[in-house]
Parts: C-alpha cells; sequence; structure tokens
C-alpha cells in the first residue's frame, strides 16, 4: 500500500504552467486504494445542492487532466461555506471513495486557491503550449 504522500505533485519550476501545489491530478485518481488520503485542486464547473440530499453539496472541478467528483457534507460545508460559494478555483484535501466506477473524493478541507488564477494574467507570465486538450 503506498503512502498518501506519493500523490502529491511537487510545484512546478517557475515560468510553467500554474499548478496548484500537491495536488494529484484527477486523471490520476484511479491510483489510491478506497479511503486514501488526497488532495485534488481545479477550476469549479458545478456546485450542485439537491434538496433530496439532506445538506448534502456535490462539487465538480476541473484540472488539466479531467474532471473530479468532490462530496462535501454539511458539517464540512458550514466550516468552509465562502470557499465553496466563492471559490472559481478550490483545492480540496479528502478520503477516496468509489462506487459504481465512479470516484469521488469526500472533502475534509477546502481552500479558496483563486488568487493563483491572477498568475494567469501577469505580463511576465511565459505559458509553456501545453492546453488540456493535449494531455493523453
Amino acid at each position: 500500500m503506498r503512502d498518501s504522500s506519493d500523490f502529491l505533485t511537487p510545484t512546478p519550476p517557475p515560468n510553467t504552467w500554474p499548478r496548484p501545489p500537491s495536488a494529484i491530478p484527477a486523471a490520476r485518481l484511479v491510483e489510491p486504494s478506497v479511503g486514501a488520503r488526497v488532495c485534488v485542486a481545479g477550476l469549479v464547473l458545478v456546485r450542485q445542492r439537491p434538496g433530496t440530499a439532506k445538506g448534502v453539496i456535490f462539487l465538480t472541478l476541473e484540472d488539466e487532466t479531467g474532471t473530479c467528483n468532490v462530496v462535501v457534507w454539511a458539517k464540512v460545508y458550514e466550516r468552509f461555506r465562502r470557499a465553496v460559494i466563492a471559490g472559481r478555483l478550490l483545492r480540496v484535501t479528502g478520503r477516496v471513495q468509489r462506487e459504481a466506477g465512479v470516484v469521488h473524493v469526500v472533502a475534509e478541507t477546502i481552500e479558496d486557491i483563486s488568487p493563483l488564477l491572477d498568475r494567469l494574467l501577469d505580463p511576465s507570465f511565459r505559458h509553456d503550449g501545453t492546453r488540456a486538450g493535449d494531455q493523453p
């Protein structure tokens, strides 16, 4: 069994595509065992709070490799309400869950890292030419 730190990636070198630090790419979420603690990050695509879900919120995050489903229980939502509601780019730490072939991350902590998006507007930022569609 791997240590959960095996699924964290280092901060990229300067002047490369701005990747949130210490986050496993969505495409690698099939690797950690069920219950492993991981950190994921991505743009918020969807926020859902179905009336039948008893206060559970479902987030869909997207990074350069794909999408990630995040389950936010009511108590976690109350602690990180502002990030869940207003964040455009989130980093979520939680446990891997698999059901019927679908991978979810059950959130334990949620961090709004939207200020990293401002780096894209920095005149000194140099894009490395990689595009999401270029990824395997």
